[in-house]
């Protein structure tokens, strides 16, 4: 985006993803601005459940109810076709784009594209991964119409300089696990959260924290005060939380990855993550309180139970392997599950190595980032 009125533009779009963290009933406004921004006719965000062929989760705009169920008999099809690509290993950040991805002959005998994309007048779709694991992802899909043509440079770079900021809405979406917060119930709405909530001034000094924030600052281990100001425990996260408050203070455009999924505790301990949202963006967020900056949210460790169960249904773990798994989410080291279980430290080095190769992960630290993101998804009711 170029011009005064282009950053201005893109500015009130990335406040307006920010908001939807804290009132998702903004996802259909946000959208139609995405859209817009695009130059798009069809805009879709959604968690996809790719056992079942199903979304568990649908904003859009564009399509209406009919092309939106006539697009659900085809997700078994557009499902193997990301699923395919993401095997390739693409970058994070890089889009998948049909019209690049698809040669001619395919697109010809596709019934998704004869049955719903050419009636509905789209003549190129786009998908940006969110998230991803072998049993769910979420994605942004941008369709443009025949009018436009096909998907070029400029669309991707679009999707590129609000993919952090729709990531960061989302992980902490499902963190919040709420509906909306509500202005006059701020604090007791916070405090009923099973995560801990921190608001933070452009010097990062706490000027709110709830009650599942103060109990850890009490304990010291992950967080605690230093002269009134917020510190993690370890210099590497400090540093981290320190940079994306101070942008936060400045420009939350131009936050980008900084202060997401920042980890607070040992690898071997349970997983602990901080995500820092910037508040001074909208009269929407800084009404909450005008002299924040930047809220804080920390992820409650997900109980041993919670989190080896939902991570052994997604990768198809062995009971073995789950038993350590279950043992390093409660914070015991490899040979400490080992003893626990009664088995050699050998074994369980063979269990962890499996579970390495079944999630795609090398470290300890990469399961904890994991599990963050996949169990608020496993936790959801069925629609």
């Amino acid at each position: 985006m170029s011009g005064e009125a282009s950053l201005e533009t893109f500015s009130g779009l990335v406040g307006s993803i920010y908001d939807c963290t804290f009132d998702p009933g903004r996802w259909d406004e946000t959208l139609a601005g995405i859209a817009v921004a695009f130059g798009g006719e069809v805009v879709n965000l959604s968690l996809n459940d790719r056992s079942a062929d199903r979304l568990l989760i649908e904003k859009s705009v564009g399509w209406g109810a009919p092309w939106l169920a006539e697009r659900q008999k085809h997700l078994p099809e557009i499902h193997a076709r990301l699923s395919e690509w993401l095997a390739r290993g693409p970058s994070p950040d890089e889009p998948y784009v049909a019209s690049q991805q698809l040669d001619a002959a395919y697109l010809e005998a596709s019934a998704y594209v004869r049955d719903c994309l050419k009636p509905r007048g789209i003549a190129d779709i786009m998908h940006y991964v969110l998230m991803e694991t072998p049993a769910y992802f979420s994605e942004l899909v941008v369709g443009l119409s025949v009018n436009r043509g096909l998907i070029t440079d400029r669309e991707i770079r679009i999707g590129k300089l609000l993919l952090p900021h729709l990531r960061r809405a989302v992980t902490i979406s499902n963190l919040l696990d709420v509906r909306a917060l509500e202005r006059a119930r701020f604090a007791e709405t916070l405090d009923a959260l099973r995560c801990a909530v921190i608001l933070v001034d452009e010097r990062a000094m706490v000027l709110y924290a709830n009650r599942r924030a103060q109990e850890m600052l009490r304990s010291g281990s992950a967080i605690r005060t230093v002269g009134g100001a917020l510190r993690a425990g370890t210099i590497e996260a400090a540093r981290e939380l320190g940079v994306a408050i101070r942008i936060a203070a400045t420009d939350e455009t131009e936050i980008g990855a900084s202060g997401l999924a920042v980890p607070l505790a040992d690898p071997a301990a349970s997983p602990l993550f901080a995500h820092v949202l910037p508040i001074r963006g909208s009269a929407f967020r800084a009404d909450l309180d005008p002299s924040a900056v930047a809220v804080v949210f920390i992820g409650a460790p997900p109980g041993e139970r919670d989190g080896a169960e939902a991570m052994a249904a997604a990768f198809r773990l062995t009971p073995a392997e789950t038993r350590v798994l279950a043992g390093l989410f409660a914070g015991r080291t490899l040979s400490e599950a080992a003893r626990v279980l009664g088995i050699a430290p050998s074994t369980a080095k063979t269990h962890l190595d499996n579970i390495f190769q079944k999630t795609g992960t090398s470290r300890q630290v990469d399961l904890m980032r994991l599990v963050t993101q996949l169990v608020p998804v496993a936790r959801r009711p069925e629609p």
